[in-house]
């Protein structure tokens, strides 16, 4: 295959662009600020399950404290109860008796009751604490996510634009390239293989490999627009007053 050297140089520059984008592309991909918005979404995650725990534990406490309430209001009833019965006149020993051994007892376990529902309800306040804690802490999480969101939307706007302008520079070259270098060059690149690459100080651009005397002697005989390929990646090799020949 034959081309003007000149015109084999164009492929140089079709490379450079798309080495360039390829940077540009790979940084729009791994952008920074995704990896600390996703860092910050799992601390959502966490903060969120600690505030549903908080609301189930609250649930809980409010139900059992209810149940206690209950027992100490019917405590608190047949002890009046039981204190009117005493109040009246007329009453066997016996029955006086096991009146006040019953009404004792009411009392000491309506106190034990009333204990336990005061722990309850500082447990219901240390619990409606973490619940509040855990959602402040969303809220704040939440707002950190949209403060890095925008500087992420600024970076990604401005890669965006860069990777356009790009991309339009690529065109207008392509646009100059001979048709079947640019057939060559693309066929390489669909097979994750350099497409063109610079000869100098013995080195293909492309794969970095040092061609040996003997390749070297042939490209050097070879005519100013013989199209040379590189034998261990197969890119096209482009020669200029930099590759010393």
């Amino acid at each position: 295959m034959k081309v003007e050297a000149a015109r084999q140089r164009i492929m140089l520059e079709v490379a450079e662009v798309d080495a360039d984008l390829a940077k540009l592309r790979h940084r729009r991909g791994t952008l920074a600020e995704d990896a600390e918005i996703a860092a910050i979404n799992e601390k959502i995650g966490v903060a969120r399950d600690e505030a549903v725990r908080a609301d189930i534990a609250a649930e809980d406490l409010d139900r059992e404290y209810k149940r206690l309430e209950g027992e100490v209001n019917g405590m608190r009833t047949r002890e009046e109860r039981d204190s009117a019965l005493l109040n009246q006149t007329g009453m066997a020993p016996k029955a006086l008796s096991e009146l006040q051994h019953e009404l004792a007892g009411l009392v000491r376990r309506r106190g034990v009751a009333e204990d336990e529902l005061l722990d309850l309800m500082e447990q219901q306040e240390a619990t409606t604490a973490e619940h509040t804690r855990a959602r402040e802490l969303v809220a704040s999480l939440e707002a950190q996510v949209r403060t890095v969101e925008e500087r992420r939307d600024v970076s990604a706007g401005e890669l965006d634009g860069k990777i356009a302008d790009l991309t339009a520079r690529r065109t207008a070259v392509v646009a100059d390239a001979p048709g079947e270098l640019l057939a060559v060059y693309e066929r390489q690149i669909a097979h994750g293989k350099p497409g063109a690459g610079l000869l100098r100080q013995r080195r293909c651009g492309g794969c970095r490999m040092e061609l040996d005397r003997g390749t070297l002697a042939t490209i050097a005989a070879a005519a100013e627009d013989d199209v040379v390929r590189c034998e261990e990646c197969g890119a096209l090799l482009i020669r200029t007053h930099e590759s010393g020949l």
